[in-house]
């Protein structure tokens, strides 16, 4: 490149990395919101621990599924309106998600009764999936986009970076929905009917104090979990109308070369044949579904799942009710559970490029060594323990668990290299998602039948076969493209 073009290319790949960032952090708003509306589905609603995990696991593997499709469409497709149109089209299946009461009081005529219930937690649930299906289309657009605007060298730092998204976005929606879910709805406290039927959904016994001045705290802010899914679809609406504003595909699509080694161009003719032919098709199954790499990758990335949404879904009813936290401070302790990940996923990418090489398989096994520890500490701390001690235990295994979140998309993109990147972390994506059938019904039954403690002890397990899974791997290379180079 030209002095000229290597300064524009750099403020387009700012652009694209801080564009990207926030369109992902608000795929988060329209997901991980439910996990803060969950206690208020369960009492105003009745809906129970299993069903909501039902729901997190369907939503997760149907995400999985469609994250996996999407990459290999992704690799195909304009990543800049592929984006923006998913993100919006979540939007809309939250905002009919909070509708979900009274649309099924108009399909029944009813607004109690078996027929409504059932109607009800029916559409609620078909909509909850088609926001799973339509989630599938945040990632893998970005790995092409960011595949295609940063060379492989400086990939993990830079990745690690656009990769504190999840964390921002995870973060500010739970803190959004824990104030949505203490100051709005509709006050109730004073209606004997309303405080009955939520204890009764709370399974709490009115000659229980503690509970029923939980009962008490649902009561005053009855509905409020529907602003949980309206608030955010509304900002993420918004947000998919700045992606279209701001991204761009490649660097040819704005007059620049593309990448060493990147020949695509997406606006023509013979670039978009060369990704439907028979060459690349033979490409992808070499550097994608014939290569070991990625499929231990995706099998290591099922385990660090598991661990992650058990305290990103599970969060709020784990802390209360394992450690006696309030929810106003669980909901805290579950944001820092995430500002401590953006701290470990850049640490992670640093690490990785500065000590070892590039070589992100070895940094996760010593991460997930370092979360097994923090889930055990914290685990055996006593409910009584200070507040800051347990938060302080909790983000240290946030700090572990979230650099290999962040670095299994990178090894992946660059053990697929630039060609199959979408595809490779599709196939991975399809491993994490499946973890749902764990962190979600799993871990709402053993917690529901079981206690807490087994779930614990579930997790821990979680994160050390996870830490074996990367050992297999640790004498890989760094990337693919010298087998690539052998193809051409």
């Amino acid at each position: 490149m030209t002095p000229e073009q290597n300064k524009r290319f750099k403020r387009w790949q700012m652009r694209t990395i801080l564009a990207t960032m926030i369109g992902y952090a608000l795929f988060y708003f329209v997901r991980k919101n439910f996990s803060l509306a969950m206690p208020g589905l369960e009492a105003d609603l009745g809906i129970s621990k299993v069903s909501l995990g039902i729901f997190l696991t369907l939503n997760g593997i149907i995400y999985g599924v469609s994250r996996f499709v999407n990459g290999i469409l992704a690799d195909r497709m304009n990543a800049r309106w592929y984006m923006a149109i998913g993100l919006a089209l979540c939007a809309l299946a939250n905002f009919a998600f909070g509708f979900g009461e009274d649309i099924s009081t108009w399909i029944t005529g009813e607004e109690t009764g078996d027929r409504f219930t059932n109607t009800m937690i029916l559409f609620m649930g078909v909509m909850w999936v088609v926001n799973g299906l339509l989630q599938g289309s945040g990632f893998p657009p970005c790995a092409r986009l960011l595949t295609h605007w940063i060379p492989p060298k400086e990939l993990a730092t830079k990745m690690s970076l656009w990769n504190t998204s999840h964390s921002i976005g995870a973060g500010l929606v739970v803190i959004l929905c824990g104030y949505i879910m203490g100051h709005l709805g509709q006050n109730l406290a004073a209606d004997p009917e309303a405080v009955a039927r939520i204890a009764g959904n709370l399974g709490i016994e009115s000659s229980d104090p503690e509970g029923m001045a939980t009962v008490m705290s649902f009561a005053a802010h009855s509905g409020a979990w529907r602003w949980c899914f309206w608030v955010p679809s509304a900002i993420a609406f918004a947000g998919a109308i700045g992606l279209v504003v701001f991204l761009r595909d490649t660097p040819t699509s704005v007059g620049l070369p593309e990448l060493e080694g990147t020949e695509v161009d997406n606006g023509s003719a013979q670039g978009t044949a060369d990704r439907k032919g028979a060459e690349y098709k033979a490409f992808l199954m070499k550097h994608v579904f014939r290569n070991p790499l990625i499929w231990t990758l995706g099998a290591a990335n099922f385990f660090v799942y598991v661990v992650r949404f058990s305290v990103l879904d599970w969060g709020p009813s784990l802390l209360s009710q394992s450690k006696g936290v309030s929810m106003a401070h669980a909901g805290w302790l579950v944001a820092m559970f995430e500002i401590a990940g953006i701290l470990g996923m850049l640490f992670a990418g640093w690490a990785t490029d500065r000590w070892l090489k590039g070589r992100a398989h070895r940094t996760c096994v010593f991460c997930m060594a370092g979360a097994a520890l923090f889930v055990f500490l914290f685990w055996r701390l006593p409910s009584e323990s200070p507040i800051w001690l347990l938060s302080a235990t909790l983000c240290a295994a946030g700090f572990c668990i979230y650099g290999p979140q962040a670095l299994i998309g990178i090894a992946a993109a660059n053990q697929a290299t630039k060609k199959a990147a979408a595809t490779a972390n599709g196939l991975t994506g399809l491993f994490g998602y499946a973890s749902t059938l764990v962190s979600g019904v799993g871990l709402g039954f053993v917690a529901q039948h079981y206690g807490w403690n087994w779930a614990y002890v579930g997790i821990l397990g979680m994160a050390l076969i996870g830490m074996a899974i990367f050992l297999l791997m640790w004498s890989a290379r760094a990337d693919g493209y010298a087998t690539e180079s052998g193809d051409r």
